[in-house]
């Protein structure tokens, strides 16, 4: 047999394969928002990704109840954001009952806890424990987001049970944004100090110089408030849709790559699909980790067919 028909032979197999083992409303794929910065840019970048080797995407605008109810109705297929621990007692029932799988961790060293710009933490603010002893210097202020957040919830506590010494401190409670604004006027204003809520991945990571807390594990957890991020999928899915299930398997981001992307999108105000795209043609090498084993819809080599739209 001559090289050029083993060749073609080859690809007619992958193809029929590819084609055989998944179900045609393998087609399109159903991913959930909940409408977090992070997961706008991983399933921009997800989706990007899909396109090019011939699938359809579907974002459905949900709660994060709604996304768990959705999946495992069979409503949607796909969620990016499955933070742990944090989403346990949500999310770990219905894995439990098998009512939804989750397939891969995409993001390891997530973090959410207090946090000072490096300048404070370089003074001797390194640990909760350290806050109180200069309560003057913070205006026995801690900065939090909006409220009704879990962040702010658990400052509330350790106010209230007085823990590190915080019982006179107050809780100040407005938004993300107004919150990062008192970091940034602090900043520019003869380097004041200011302790606030912080969380990475996040742009503020990347426009802040800033330090995260540690000693606050008996209410952010350990790791300063560590999380990972894990792919979710509902019941079947990696077995109705193999291909789909070996990219969204492959995919692992991490935190700087996710700090600049949301940095380009909130802060330069970046469309997200050419920001992932432009990242991409930036970093081809983690393609090769990315798009290992998988293919087009079609059965073509999916590497291939990816580079081939970033070129374009």
């Amino acid at each position: 047999m001559k090289i050029s028909q083993a060749l073609w032979l080859s690809g007619l197999l992958l193809s029929s394969t590819v084609q055989a083992g998944e179900a045609e409303s393998c087609q399109q794929v159903r991913l959930a928002d909940v409408g977090w910065s992070d997961l706008n840019i991983t399933n921009a970048m997800t989706r990007y990704l899909l396109s090019a080797l011939g699938y359809e995407t579907e974002v459905l605008r949900l709660s994060l109840p709604q996304t768990y109810d959705a999946l495992a109705a069979g409503e949607a297929d796909v969620f990016l954001g499955n933070w742990m621990p944090a989403q346990a007692k949500l999310s770990q029932p219905m894995v439990d009952a098998g009512a939804v799988e989750r397939l891969h961790a995409n993001l390891e060293g997530a973090r959410y806890t207090l946090a000072v710009p490096q300048y404070v933490y370089e003074a001797g603010v390194k640990n909760f424990a350290d806050i109180a002893r200069f309560a003057e210097r913070f205006d026995r202020t801690i900065y939090g987001i909006e409220p009704g957040n879990d962040g702010n919830a658990l400052v509330k506590k350790m106010i209230a049970s007085n823990a590190f010494g915080l019982g006179d401190f107050r809780l100040d409670e407005s938004s993300e944004q107004g919150m990062l604004t008192q970091v940034r006027m602090k900043e520019l204003l003869d380097r004041q100090w200011i302790v606030f809520l912080g969380w990475e991945p996040h742009p503020m990571n990347v426009r802040h110089k800033l330090a995260y807390l540690d000693g606050g594990d008996d209410y952010f957890g350990p790791n300063q408030g560590g999380a990972t991020v894990y792919t979710v999928v509902r019941k079947g899915y990696a077995q109705q849709c193999p291909n789909v299930s070996r990219l969204l398997g492959n995919l692992e981001f991490s935190l700087d790559m996710e700090n600049q992307l949301m940095d380009r999108v909130l802060n330069e105000k970046d469309n997200p699909r050419r920001a992932v795209r432009n990242w991409l043609k930036r970093n081809p090498e983690r393609l090769d980790a990315w798009l290992k084993g998988v293919a087009t819809r079609g059965g073509a080599p999916g590497n291939v067919a990816v580079k081939a739209s970033l070129a374009n």
